[in-house]
């Protein structure tokens, strides 16, 4: 497996898991009908370092990025969003893309790392918290989920 940063023509390798997970509506609270000019925006912006991992057969299988959660004298306290092609989990892979963001982040000046916006059933909480980020609040009933109903979405920390 090799991470390393992504190229601009990585994005049609990265689209297919990301529209699929995106269009499940079940762990992220971006619009399951995100066309994939908005999508190749949001993930693929110039403010973000994107990061993406190959198996062993250069086939991409999940990408991560980091950008500044806030901006001015907040600037260092980064946010990130992971996505791992779905065929793929269980495998290891978002644990080692996570590891390997976190250290590149503190690398990059960050202090800590926020995420805004977890949905509470998502399996990726249980990884984000062996990773010793914690739960900082919830907002409850904040999400729809298409099989839960309406759950909470944590805002989670962790220093870096």
């Amino acid at each position: 497996m090799l991470i390393r940063e992504a190229a601009a023509d990585d994005w049609p390798r990265i689209w297919p898991f990301w529209h699929r997970i995106v269009a499940a509506g079940e762990t992220y609270a971006w619009d399951p009908d995100t066309s994939e000019d908005a999508a190749r925006a949001l993930w693929m912006s110039p403010a973000k370092r994107v990061y993406v991992v190959e198996d062993e057969a250069g086939a991409v299988v999940a990408s991560a990025y980091v950008t500044p959660n806030y901006g001015g004298p907040a600037a260092r306290i980064s946010n990130a969003g992971f996505m791992v092609d779905p065929a793929r989990g269980g495998r290891g892979i978002g644990r080692a893309l996570a590891e390997h963001v976190l250290v590149a982040a503190k690398a990059d000046g960050y202090r800590g790392m926020v995420f805004n916006a977890v949905v509470e059933t998502n399996p990726a909480v249980a990884l984000w918290t062996s990773l010793d980020f914690q739960v900082i609040g919830t907002v409850p009933d904040a999400f729809d989920h298409p099989r839960h109903g309406r759950v909470g979405l944590h805002i989670m920390y962790r220093a870096l």
